[in-house]
């Protein structure tokens, strides 16, 4: 395997978003054979001892996710809410201990196909794609 950014890593780990992986490289809680980690280093998962709070992260074999969901009304595309509305983690819980995500989103009050993964690659090709068209049909009241 190639080297790759430790954030990537760690999202791919399933230990927390790239975005939050950051804040645990600044606060200095990530370390590469030994040495505290920097924003912008890279490993090899296959050959470097990678640490995250002094727990040796273990290499699984996780098999690609993908799931076609119709989101319903009333639920927010997100796994986590600060204000308790039901979100995707009332639905996914049961189906993978590593992390899922959705490609896109809905607003809370719209229904329709959510696409969600635990593949990074993918997901980022299809969110930038713009040969996927994105269909939507509104009805409006008033």
């Amino acid at each position: 395997m190639t080297q790759e950014r430790i954030q990537k890593i760690l999202s791919r780990a399933g230990i927390s978003s790239r975005r939050k992986a950051e804040e645990l490289i600044v606060e200095g809680l990530v370390t590469i054979n030994g040495r505290t980690a920097q924003l912008g280093d890279k490993a090899d998962f296959t050959q470097d001892a990678i640490k995250v709070k002094g727990k040796l992260l273990q290499q699984t074999a996780q098999s690609p996710i993908y799931i076609a969901f119709n989101k319903p009304r009333g639920v927010i595309s997100m796994f986590a809410d600060p204000e308790g509305r039901p979100t995707l983690q009332d639905y996914f819980q049961r189906i993978t201990s590593g992390r899922l995500f959705p490609i896109g989103r809905l607003d809370f009050m719209s229904e329709g196909l959510l696409l969600l993964t635990n593949d990074g690659d993918v997901a980022e090709r299809l969110q930038k794609s713009d040969k996927i068209p994105r269909v939507y049909r509104v009805k409006v009241k008033g």
